[in-house]
C-alpha cells in the first residue's frame, strides 16, 4: 500500500528531497553572519516573548501552587501528600514538571526564599518558562535549517514575534503552570519529525525511539499529551512506501514501544501508590467522553489568534504543499502533531480560565507551520509578490493583535486566581482566624487550594475535589449529597469558605449550612467565610471578628491581584493574630 501523498511525492520529487542549498558564502564576515543568524533570531524572540511576559509581573496561577506543595512535601521527605498529615492523592497531573520542581528545590533554587525581594516560588518557575521558551524557538530553527538553511532565521523571527502577540501562549507559559515543558515537547516532536521527513530519515531506529520518548514526555508533562504518541506512526504512514513497509511496520514497533512500556509502568506505579489509574484531578474533574461538538470549541482558537492571520498561513500552507520541495514534506509532517493538539483540545472541552490555558501546544505548532510555509512562499516569488505578501502578512498580523486586545486589556487587569492571592485571603486569613478565635488543631474545607497550603497550618480539605478522593468521587458521580454529608457530617471543619459557582456546585449554601451549625464571618456574595459556632468557646468573638476583618477582606477581594507574595509562602499565624 502506498499513501497518496508518497504517489504523488514520487511522481514530482526524489525519495528524499534535498534541502534547499545555501546561498553561497563569500568572506569569513558573511560566514559568522550566517553561523549567528540562527542563535541570533532565537535569542531576540526568547527576549520579546519574555518582555511580553515581564507584564503580568508576580502573577503565578494558584493551581500551579497545589504542585509546588506537593514538590514541598516530597522534598522533606512525606511522600506525595498536599500538606503534613495528609494521606496520599494524586492532587496534580504533571509529574514531569512536577520533577523539575523537585530539582529546583533540591537545588535551593525553589521554595527556599527571595531574589530582589521577589520571592522564588515566582522566579523558578518563571525560569523555567523561560528556558523553555528558549528551547521552543530552538527547535524551531533546526526545523527551519532543514528545509531553509538560508531563511531558518526568518522564520525563527517570524514564529517568535507571532508566538510574543499571543497573550494566551504567554500568559500561560508564564503562569507557574507546565504549559511551558508540554510546548517544548510539541515542538521538539514537530523539529524531529521535519527534520526526519526532509533527510528520509524518518524510518531509522534513533528518530523512532525520538519520537516515543518526546511523546513519554508530554505525557508525563500533561495526561493530553499521550496524544503525540501517535504522531510518528501517523507521519510514517504519511510517507509510506510499498518498498519499506516492512521497515515501517518495525520503526512505528519501536517508537510505540518506547512510549508504551514506560508509561505503562508509570500507570502500575500510579495504581499502586494512589489506588487510581488516573490522577485524582481526572476524577473530580469529571470529564465525560468527548461529543462531536465538542470539537468544535476548537474554532474558538482561530477567532482569538485571528481568521485572517489563519488564513493567510493557510494559502501560503496550501502553495508550499502543491510544489515539489523539501517544504511539502516539512509542512506535512508538521501538520501531524498539529492536528493532533487541536484534536486533544477540542475533546478536552471548555476550561473555566481565561485565554484557552489548554492551548499552548497549538500555539506553537501553528505559528512554525504559519512561518515556515510564509517564508517559503516569500523565497520562491518575484518581488512584486513579495511586497504583496509582506502587506497581506503584516495586515493580518495587526488585525490578530486588534482583536485580541479587548480580551488581552481585561486579563491584564484581574488575572486568572493568582497563588499570592489566594495565600493571602484563604492561607493566612484563615490561620488568623483560628488564632483569635482559639481554634486548635482545626480543619478549614475551601476550594481554592494552591496558596492555601503553602501557607495554612490548619488540616486542608479541598472543595474542589483535586486532592481529596471522597470530594472527587462525588463529583464524578454527580452526588453532591454525598459530597455535603462528607464536609458537613464526617469531616465537621471548624472553618469553611464558599463563594461563587462553588456554593452551587457543593449545594453548601447558607441555609444548609446554618443548619449544621454554622455561622458567618465574612459574607461573600452567596457565600463566604464560616464558622462552627460550637467549636468557639467565647461567642462574642464572633462579632468581634466579624467587625474586625470586614473592611479588610472585602478591599482584598475587590482588588484580587496583591504586589507579590513576600519573600516565602510558609504556614504562619496570619494577620489578625
Amino acid at each position: 500500500m502506498i499513501s497518496p501523498l508518497a504517489q504523488f511525492q514520487r511522481r514530482t520529487e526524489p525519495s528524499a528531497p534535498p534541502a534547499e542549498a545555501p546561498a553561497p558564502v563569500r568572506g569569513p564576515a558573511a560566514a559568522a553572519l550566517r553561523r549567528w543568524a540562527d542563535p541570533a533570531a532565537v535569542a531576540v524572540t526568547t527576549l520579546l516573548v519574555a518582555w511580553r511576559a515581564s507584564a503580568l509581573g508576580q502573577w503565578i496561577v494558584d493551581d500551579a501552587a497545589i504542585t509546588f506543595a506537593y514538590a514541598r512535601s516530597i522534598d522533606e521527605g512525606l511522600g506525595p501528600v498536599q500538606q503534613p498529615g495528609a494521606g496520599p492523592v494524586e492532587g496534580y497531573s504533571n509529574p514531569a514538571w512536577l520533577a523539575l520542581l523537585l530539582v529546583g528545590r533540591r537545588l535551593g533554587l525553589f521554595d527556599h526564599g527571595a531574589l530582589l525581594g521577589v520571592s522564588d516560588l515566582v522566579l523558578y518557575p518563571k525560569a523555567l518558562a523561560l528556558l523553555c521558551t528558549a528551547g521552543v524557538l530552538a527547535c524551531v530553527a533546526a526545523a527551519a535549517r532543514a528545509v531553509l538553511p538560508g531563511r531558518a532565521w526568518a522564520v525563527t523571527l517570524l514564529t517568535g514575534a507571532v508566538l510574543a502577540a499571543n497573550l494566551s501562549y504567554v500568559a500561560w507559559s508564564f503562569s507557574g503552570l507546565e504549559n511551558p515543558l508540554y510546548a517544548l515537547t510539541a515542538a521538539a516532536t514537530g523539529a524531529l519529525l521535519v527534520r526526519a521527513a526532509v533527510r528520509g530519515t524518518l524510518l531509522r531506529p534513533a528518530v523512532a525511539a525520538g519520537a516515543g520518548a518526546l511523546a513519554l514526555l508530554a505525557a508525563l508533562t500533561r495526561p493530553d499529551g499521550a496524544v503525540l504518541a501517535a504522531a510518528y506512526p501517523l507521519a510514517a504512514l504519511l510517507f509510506l512506501r510499498r518498498a519499506a513497509l516492512a521497515r515501517t511496520a518495525r520503526a512505528v514497533a519501536l517508537s510505540c514501544g518506547t512510549f508504551a512500556l514506560p508509561y505503562a509502568a508509570f500507570l502500575l506505579w500510579r495504581h499502586a501508590v494512589f489506588g487510581r489509574w488516573v490522577p485524582n484531578t481526572a476524577v473530580a474533574k469529571a470529564q465525560k467522553p468527548p461529543r462531536l461538538g465538542q470539537l468544535a470549541s476548537a474554532g474558538e482558537l482561530l477567532t482569538y489568534g485571528g481568521w485572517a492571520l489563519a488564513l493567510t498561513g493557510a494559502a501560503c500552507a496550501g502553495l508550499a504543499l502543491a510544489r515539489p520541495g523539501p517544504a511539502r514534506r516539512a509542512l506535512a509532517a508538521l501538520l501531524v502533531p498539529l492536528a493532533l493538539t487541536l484534536l486533544a483540545y477540542g475533546v478536552l472541552g471548555r476550561d473555566w480560565m481565561a485565554l484557552y490555558r489548554f492551548a499552548t501546544p497549538v500555539w506553537v505548532l501553528a505559528a512554525t507551520a504559519l512561518a515556515l510555509a510564509v517564508v517559503t512562499v516569500w523565497g520562491t516569488e518575484r518581488p512584486r509578490a513579495r511586497v504583496l505578501l509582506g502587506c497581506v502578512l503584516a495586515g493580518a498580523l495587526l488585525l490578530s493583535v486588534t482583536g485580541q486586545a479587548a480580551r488581552d486589556r481585561g486579563f491584564f487587569r484581574r488575572p486568572t486566581l493568582s497563588m499570592c492571592f489566594v495565600a493571602e485571603r484563604y492561607g493566612h486569613t484563615f490561620n488568623a482566624y483560628a488564632g483569635y478565635l482559639g481554634l486548635r488543631d482545626a480543619t478549614v474545607a475551601l476550594p481554592d487550594l494552591g496558596g492555601t497550603l503553602l501557607t495554612s497550618r490548619l488540616r486542608v480539605v479541598d472543595l474542589a475535589g483535586l486532592t481529596d478522593r471522597r470530594v472527587a468521587d462525588a463529583y464524578a458521580a454527580g452526588d453532591t449529597a454525598a459530597l455535603r454529608a462528607y464536609v458537613l457530617d464526617d469531616v465537621r471543619p471548624e472553618l469553611l469558605h464558599v463563594h461563587a459557582a462553588w456554593t452551587g456546585r457543593t449545594g453548601l449554601t447558607a441555609p444548609r449550612l446554618a443548619a449544621a451549625g454554622y455561622v458567618p464571618l465574612h459574607p461573600e456574595g452567596d457565600g463566604g467565610d464560616y464558622v462552627r459556632a460550637d467549636a468557639v468557646r467565647d461567642p462574642a468573638r464572633i462579632a468581634a471578628l466579624r467587625e474586625r476583618v470586614g473592611p479588610t477582606l472585602d478591599a482584598m477581594t475587590a482588588e484580587m491581584r496583591p504586589a507579590g507574595c513576600g519573600p516565602a509562602l510558609r504556614p504562619g499565624e496570619g494577620a489578625f493574630a
